[in-house]
């Protein structure tokens, strides 16, 4: 009897001890960078360890190893978002100064291939493996727009584009399909047909508000939203629309991640939320202080590793708090 209380209690113990691993993300590195410019969404290439960050008039590519610096893209206005595609050898930037466009680029070089004509405020941009097409949205356009990755660099055309009825952020595709498109000043999730393309659904995101980060479970059936007014993580159900949780986050989110069975959302104010669902019930298991400025990352879902663009914030006035030149960092959590 004694032996199976104390292998019982082992048990337990063990398992209160995985439990808490899982819950346990902390910094663990931070690469400064340097350079100008602001920053916006991370690109992962998980199998060449690199990372693609947009920094306004350029984009750079840094081995997530080391953090060096493998190559710098120049020839954007106000970029924004990357998007890649392995099998082609390129790379894809969204640019939303003046009327809008996307830059095409060599994924060994980083060599400029050419320049797509799109819309005002090209954005959120990603690349639907399943489908073979590379979707972004147009904030001030209210536009969803497609084209294959095999495109004409010099003299390709995107897809007549999807009206949204409102001023989309970020976006994920189901793969089958339907695309989830977040309407910011709308306080709704678009949800559009790709085959029909045209908006088969809007879902209210209440009771969060301006959502801007998404991302899908797609074998779970679930969109991660991060909100900001209120500041909050809502859970949806893909299949309806149904919101199946709220949680509290920091102030300024601009992404959310997905991965083993964790929910990521980054926030301005140098907070990570960590969240996870326990019998049915979704709730934040660990909220990891980052740095000020880190509202968007990357996740590496080979290691585990999320990697968070930055840099020194400094008082701006009355105003936000601008980046002090030069300090532009990236923050590593990892899990220990």
């Amino acid at each position: 009897m004694k032996r199976i209380f104390m292998t019982l209690a082992l048990c337990i113990s063990a398992g209160v001890l995985s439990a808490t691993a899982q819950t346990n993300w902390q910094v663990t590195n931070t690469f400064h960078i340097g350079g100008e410019g602001g920053w916006d969404y991370v690109t992962i290439d998980a199998p060449q360890h690199r990372l693609f960050v947009t920094r306004a008039t350029h984009t750079l590519a840094i081995d997530e190893d080391s953090g060096k610096v493998l190559g710098d893209i120049p020839g954007q206005v106000r970029s924004h978002g990357v998007a890649l595609v392995p099998k082609l050898g390129r790379g894809f930037i969204t640019d939303g100064g003046g009327s809008g466009a996307i830059i095409i680029f060599d994924l060994k070089t980083y060599a400029v291939l050419g320049r797509i004509p799109t819309m005002p405020d090209s954005d959120g941009i990603i690349y639907d493996r399943k489908l073979d097409k590379v979707i972004a949205v147009s904030g001030d356009g209210n536009a969803l727009m497609t084209f294959s990755p095999d495109i004409d660099p010099k003299n390709g055309k995107i897809d007549p584009p999807i009206d949204l009825g409102g001023a989309p952020e970020f976006l994920a595709s189901d793969g089958n399909g339907k695309v989830y498109v977040n309407l910011e000043n709308k306080d709704l999730v678009a949800v559009v047909d790709l085959h029909s393309r045209k908006v088969i659904a809007r879902w209210p995101v209440a009771p969060g508000g301006h959502p801007v980060g998404m991302a899908i479970d797609r074998a779970g059936h679930h969109l991660f939203i991060g909100c900001r007014n209120p500041h909050v993580l809502v859970v949806m159900n893909t299949d309806n629309g149904k919101v199946e949780a709220s949680l509290p986050i920091g102030t300024g989110v601009d992404a959310t991640q997905f991965a083993d069975g964790h929910a990521f959302a980054s926030c301005g104010d140098g907070t990570l939320i960590v969240a996870s669902e326990k019998n049915g019930t979704w709730e934040v298991d660990q909220t990891v202080k980052t740095a000020a400025g880190a509202r968007t990352m990357g996740l590496d879902r080979r290691t585990g590793q999320i990697f968070l663009p930055t840099a020194e914030m400094q008082p701006n006035g009355t105003g936000r708090p601008r980046p002090k030149p030069g300090t532009f960092m990236i923050v590593e959590v990892g899990r220990k």
